[in-house]
């Protein structure tokens, strides 16, 4: 892709006056299509632009009359939230008819309509193709009829369509992750978590149904998520004779003292003949070859509802605004696009492209080419596979590698959420490798006391949905015990470590580096995993456990919210943790629809303040009733929660009144969301790896040595990317004093905030995606499947 300038792009110089755009929802419907439709609407408005709805999807574009209608910024007020679409979504037999376009083309032309934001599945993206295409002709047959006069064809001579795929089964080829995914992940873990509860009570086997006819991803990634004993997906039948393996995996596992089975089967689930495997033939197999008690659960259409997670809400919002841009940009040539999300960046790709390749998906399947299908789901889809058959089938001691070497794993710091996931896939795949796997309790505190063992496959079973960490974790750092940590490493002739941790773990790694130098025991390959819920490690976007921070963050921002429902206009304002970070206040202040979020990387004076509040005000006056400001826990010494609380109090007297909220550790506890549960899998199995190359590189002389920069590494996603950076090399992009990266992607997320929330401000577009073309197999070293 063609770098942007490196100079600062403003969207100011995009106008979209004299512009109409209007926004559908088509196909099933997806939890985050109503943040998608807000930010169309509030970007659109934003730019000068006039917005309309057009309800009930095809149908309404074809019906017209009251189905279009115009929208105002307050028409998407307390929408974020939402599950489902609120304009609707319907499938519409008419709009495949040659008719029925010609009557959306005179409906669209009626109110100047030429730039289209279709929300939906790749049917519905195609039909806005060929609507595209017929354009011109549909609008030629229209004055020939007389319905239209001949200067509309020139006047509205082209549509423009721009595409965001709202699916829950992450189905659509050129998009790490749809609109709707993350949350129905979140149901099937609720359901799936509260399952095995009562299955360990019993002892029982339960075989679970989740939605994906054509597509596998729901299934295998909850599979991932629950450390599911089987699953069964479309793109990878199993081979036959599965039946008798299946079986015996779980005795092996009963007999292993696990209490229960959970076997996960997709919808569309198939064998190698592409015949179905339905629950009910799982369940009687089970019991007719185990006589185990097993129960089948079918999740059914509780996936598509509730409110949708903190991830669909920021992924919908960014995609709605960078669909309004690409938009603004688009000519009569530029063909119709889909905005997609790739690693951590928004991106453009030809839509027909993608529907393509989601249709080569499909018909690899039908010619029974499994391995080919799997590589056409894309980098994501594959590596989910092999992680989940890396972690739940294990070999057998005669075919594992013997490497001889011993490796330790420790948390650092303050625990997370995905921390027990990160050391169960750790183990896993540490054992597949042939190493030795050390577990040590309480971080280094308990390295240097001697809190080392082994352990062992079935250690970690069960470990993938429990928060907090339960190896222990402290904040103690190596410095102080060098000494007595060497003698435990010597002991135990640990060869390898992986610290998972927040920023503690990173200065750690800097002064076992340092270390080096005096002590030989630490001229080893050791790797850090960021886990910390206030994403402020360098070198990466993204942490384990800021995912599901984020989430208790937004569901408490609902639910004080809907406590104001029904009484007089109110403000709240609400304290979150992350130290000098302002991340959770800015990104979960865009999920939950905030005002403002006051953080320590912007800084602010009473000015700004007082423009806040008188901003406020104004739309108290007028719309909204109720208003939210997050305050990050150090924005200023000075300006703190309960002085805002106050100015905000005393200032909107006779307008709002005010209540005040510290969320403090209810951020930090609860179950890992399914984000988290994978991001933290992945990238510690990715992290062994690593790891185990390194070891059989630095091993000379019978001995394991390695003292240069790069046996030392963070690994971070950066971008697009999964980089391995060695941490001395990060020093200078590092504040130590405030524990922060000195520069930190999520700022650029900050102006979205603010206009979405209705404040006059410059967005940096430079960033913006650009149009490329799909490629199915990306080069390896720009592994960004971590996006789930």
């Amino acid at each position: 892709m063609a770098q942007p300038d490196s100079k600062k792009i403003f969207f100011e110089n995009l106008s979209g006056a004299g512009k109409a755009i209007a926004v559908l929802t088509s196909g099933g419907d997806a939890q985050g299509m109503n943040a998608a439709v807000r930010a169309v609407v509030r970007m659109g408005l934003y730019v000068g632009a006039k917005v309309y709805f057009i309800h009930e999807g095809y149908q309404g574009m074809v019906d017209g009359e009251e189905n279009i209608r115009e929208a105002t910024w307050e028409s998407v007020s307390s929408m974020l939230q939402v599950g489902g679409t609120v304009i609707g979504s319907a499938r519409c037999k008419e709009f495949r008819t040659h008719e029925g376009r010609l009557k959306a083309a005179y409906n669209l032309v009626q109110r100047g309509i030429t730039n289209l934001c279709v929300i939906g599945g790749d049917g519905s993206l195609t039909g806005a193709n060929l609507f595209r295409e017929e354009w011109s002709g549909l609008l030629g047959e229209l004055v020939d009829q007389g319905l239209i006069e001949a200067d509309a064809v020139q006047k509205y001579s082209a549509l423009h369509i721009v595409g965001m795929v709202g699916s829950i089964d992450n189905d659509f080829c050129g998009t790490d992750m749809t609109i709707g995914t993350d949350s129905a992940l979140h149901r099937i873990i609720e359901v799936v978590d509260a399952i095995m509860t009562t299955a360990q009570s019993h002892q029982r086997t339960f075989v679970l149904e989740v939605m994906g006819r054509h597509c596998g991803y729901l299934a295998l990634v909850s599979a991932l998520a629950c450390g599911a004993d089987w699953v069964l997906i479309p793109e990878m039948p199993p081979e036959d004779g599965w039946e008798e393996k299946m079986c015996e995996k779980l005795s092996a596992n009963r007999a292993g003292m696990k209490r229960l089975n959970v076997i996960i089967v997709a919808e569309g689930a198939i064998d190698r003949s592409n015949k179905p495997i339905t629950t009910d033939y799982v369940k009687n197999l089970v019991v007719k070859c185990l006589g185990f008690d097993t129960r089948v659960t079918i999740l059914g259409h509780v996936q598509r509802g509730g409110t949708p997670s903190a991830f669909d809400r920021i992924l919908a919002s960014r995609m709605g605004v960078e669909a309004v841009l690409a938009l603004l940009e688009t000519t009569a040539n530029t063909p119709a696009c889909v905005v997609s999300l790739y690693g951590n960046q928004s991106v453009r790709l030809p839509l027909m492209e993608c529907v393509q390749m989601t249709q080569e998906v499909q018909k690899a399947m039908d010619e029974k080419r499994f391995e080919e299908a799997v590589k056409l789901r894309g980098r994501s889809f594959e590596n989910n596979l092999k992680t989940y058959k890396l972690l739940a089938h294990r070999k057998p001691e005669t075919e594992l590698p013997t490497s001889n070497f011993n490796v330790a794993v420790l948390n650092v710091g303050a625990p997370a959420a995905g921390m027990n996931a990160a050391v169960r896939s750790a183990v896993r795949v540490g054992i597949s490798e042939g190493h030795k796997m050390f577990a040590v309790s309480d971080g280094f505190e308990g390295f240097y006391k001697g809190q080392i063992k082994e352990i062992k496959w079935a250690d970690v079973g069960g470990w993938t949905g429990q928060g907090g960490s339960l190896l222990g974790t402290k904040r103690t750092l190596p410095a102080k015990h060098v000494e007595k940590i060497a003698e435990q490493m010597r002991k135990h002739n640990i060869n390898a470590l992986l610290v998972i941790g927040g920023f503690e773990a990173f200065e750690s790694l800097l002064q076992l580096f340092e270390a080096r130098a005096t002590y030989e025991e630490f001229c080893i390959p050791m790797c850090m995993l960021p886990a910390t819920i206030s994403n402020n490690v360098p070198a990466t976007d993204l942490s384990i456990g800021a995912d599901t921070a984020l989430n208790a963050i937004v569901e408490t921002c609902d639910r004080i919210k809907q406590s104001a429902s029904g009484t007089k206009r109110r403000v709240f304002i609400i304290e979150t943790m992350g130290g000098y970070c302002g991340y959770l206040a800015s990104v979960g202040g865009l999920a939950a629809g905030a005002d403002a979020a006051y953080i320590y990387e912007e800084p602010f004076d009473i000015r700004d303040l007082q423009a806040n509040v008188e901003h406020l005000t104004e739309k108290m006056k007028t719309s909204i009733q109720r208003g939210l400001v997050l305050r990050n826990e150090n924005s200023n010494d000075n300006y703190t929660t309960d002085f805002i609380y106050q100015l905000y109090t005393e200032e909107g007297k006779g307008v709002f009144d005010c209540r005040k909220n510290v969320l403090g550790h209810m951020q930090q506890g609860g179950a890992p969301s399914p984000f988290d549960r994978n991001f933290g899998t992945k990238i510690s199995a990715k992290a062994m790896q690593w790891i185990s190359k390194k070891l059989v590189e630095t091993f000379r002389h019978g001995r394991v040595f390695a003292n240069t920069e790069d046996s030392c590494c963070l690994l971070g996603m950066r971008r697009r990317a999964l980089v391995f950076q060695p941490v001395v090399q990060l020093k200078e992009e590092t504040d130590f004093v405030h524990r922060i990266p000195k520069e930190q992607w999520w700022l650029k997320l900050r102006p979205l905030m603010k206009i979405l929330a209705k404040y006059k401000t410059s967005y940096d577009v430079s960033d913006s995606g650009q149009l490329e073309h799909v490629v199915c197999n990306r080069p390896r070293d720009l592994d960004a499947s971590v996006a789930m």
